[in-house]
């Protein structure tokens, strides 16, 4: 089943709605620069074990609606909040990565966890993606300063030498060319004012506000959401559990996705 939720006049949220009435409800937020079919090998299995599996494009990306602007984090919660209230969700399962996990923090913060009974977080860009002045532990400003560069006069570049950045592994050129085929999906403006937010964003004050259980997943070898995010991320969110990939980088979900399956799996049942 696919939804188009409209989130404010002109525009509207796609969402892959997979096995609805399933035992269990998952919202999965994607990364930067992607799309819900990032979690291609997640949404193979996982209807089939009975779950219901919601993949949401953010506005920008995917088939979701570009707008000129509406980035923040705040908008972006706020998009996930029109997405909750419209599918009536209630006791689910909410699951971000990258960007995508920093979204579902602001969430919990802005919207006091509204709906959600446990929080997945997966190589998530928080609570700063770069080093500030009391926050020496993200990469340095000038990181996604050349990522700005890049997308404003080469953006399939751009995302041609993110791809290779993105995973530990080595893995298949056609997986490759399929990654920079979802980055090529999303507008440039977009893909370009996101890199602004997860820069310039700070969610630290934010972590005080989750009161659910929550695993943080993350590759050990991440060269873009470094490791150190996800050990302060575990020491700030009371009740949460920290699950290393030992041979993984930013893309976890994909290069140990057998793992991945099993650790959600079994996080969403205890």
């Amino acid at each position: 089943m696919e939804h188009f939720i409209k989130v404010e006049p002109g525009v509207n949220i796609y969402v892959n709605d997979l096995n609805p009435g399933g035992k269990k409800t998952l919202l999965f937020l994607h990364g930067w620069p992607l799309s819900h079919k990032a979690y291609e090998y997640q949404l193979d299995i996982l209807p089939k074990l009975g779950y219901r599996c919601l993949g949401m494009d953010t506005r920008g990306f995917g088939r979701s609606s570009k707008p000129a602007s509406g980035y923040s984090y705040n908008r972006l919660a706020d998009d996930v909040r029109r997405v909750v209230e419209a599918l009536n969700l209630r006791g689910f399962v909410l699951a971000g990565h990258s960007m995508g996990g920093a979204t579902a923090i602001r969430y919990m913060a802005r919207y006091k966890g509204y709906g959600v009974s446990k929080l997945a977080l997966f190589g998530a860009a928080a609570p700063s993606l770069t080093i500030r002045p009391d926050f020496p532990f993200g990469v340095p400003k000038e990181v996604p300063d050349k990522l700005i560069e890049g997308a404003s006069n080469d953006r399939p570049q751009m995302l041609t030498d993110l791809s290779k950045q993105f995973f530990y592994q080595k893995l298949s050129q056609p997986f490759y060319d399929w990654f920079v085929s979802l980055g090529l999906e999303a507008a440039g403006w977009s893909t370009i004012q996101c890199i602004y937010t997860f820069r310039d964003e700070y969610l630290l004050s934010d972590l005080s506000s989750i009161r659910v259980p929550t695993v943080i997943m993350h590759g050990v070898h991440d060269e873009i959401c470094l490791f150190t995010l996800a050990e302060i991320l575990n020491k700030s969110i009371r009740d949460s559990v920290l699950i290393p990939f030992e041979n993984s980088g930013h893309g976890l979900f994909y290069e140990e996705r057998e793992k991945f399956n099993e650790e959600l799996i079994r996080f969403i049942e205890s």
